[in-house]
């Protein structure tokens, strides 16, 4: 089993919900044109129209279900799928009564293009540093879509073979800039953290210098961001920490992309996580269609 499919389980109380909520929005009283084409059974293809590694295939399933509609796939989730220019593959077929198909259609493409879209990017960043064997992982972050769409965004993560990197505020701590400067210091920060997230939760530190990292060490952080370091001083600075703290863990971040990551990690062992905003935020959009089989 997946961890894409476990995570989906964990999650399948919500599934139903927020296909009603997708579709109320979207249906908020009458389909007029459904009325125009009648509920004649009828087979839509789904097409990709150019290339993309496949996902939110589970959403998709779930919409068209709740519109008394089934559907067959012809490619698996998390299938690169190659499409070459001018041409279109059938990704699976979708069959129902007509007018549910097409109140299914438009959300049905919003869950697998954006889904797709995100989990091509990770993909690429994934294979990038396959390419230059480092062992960490790549990890998406909190900037996505608000809503329960972030769960399709956090889905296409996994299904890309990525970590989600936390879900909420509510997951791990993460101490920003923001709240070091109001606090007046990264220990001090620290410090208040702990007493109100106790033993069980993780605290991370963003770093704007080697210093911070340490002054963060020190006063108890469990993970350390090395925020928007070069790639040329990263490897450097994650080592000596992990010399001096073997038992953190080290984040960096901050306009790494899919092909840039490569030159961060490629001299840098001692990083554990390397997370990217590009991966669910300002994702090329990916073009998938649905069409009434003629």
């Amino acid at each position: 089993m997946t961890q894409s499919t476990l995570m989906l389980r964990a999650m399948l109380p919500k599934l139903d919900a927020m296909v009603c909520e997708f579709l109320e929005e979207d249906i908020p009283h009458f389909d007029l044109a459904g009325a125009v084409v009648g509920e004649g059974v009828q087979r839509a293809n789904i097409y990709a129209k150019a290339s993309l590694c496949l996902a939110g295939v589970p959403f998709a399933e779930a919409i068209l279900k709740y519109c008394d509609c089934t559907v067959t796939w012809n490619v698996e989730e998390g299938t690169e799928v190659t499409v070459q220019k001018g041409e279109k593959v059938v990704l699976g077929v979708a069959t129902g009564p007509v007018n549910r198909l097409l109140q299914a259609e438009r959300t049905v493409l919003e869950v697998l293009t954006r889904a797709s879209a995100c989990a091509t990017v990770a993909r690429q960043a994934k294979q990038a540093v396959d390419a230059v064997g480092w062992q960490g992982l790549v990890a998406g972050t909190r900037k996505t879509t608000p809503g329960r769409f972030r769960l399709v965004e956090k889905y296409a993560l996994l299904v890309a073979g990525v970590d989600t990197h936390r879900y909420s505020l509510s997951n791990m701590v993460m101490l920003k800039d923001n709240h070091i400067d109001a606090c007046g210091g990264i220990a001090e920060t620290v410090r208040r953290t702990r007493k109100v997230a106790g033993f069980a939760t993780k605290i991370e530190v963003e770093c704007r210098s080697v210093a911070d990292a340490y002054e963060a060490c020190t006063a108890g952080a469990d993970v350390v961001m090395l925020d928007n370091f070069g790639a040329a001083e990263v490897g450097k600075a994650a080592q000596e920490l992990k010399a001096k703290h073997p038992h953190i863990i080290i984040e960096i971040s901050g306009g790494i992309t899919p092909a840039s990551v490569a030159d961060f990690v490629r001299e840098a062992a001692a990083v554990d996580v390397v997370s990217m905003g590009c991966l669910t935020q300002g994702v090329p959009s990916v073009d998938i269609s649905m069409k009434i089989a003629k």
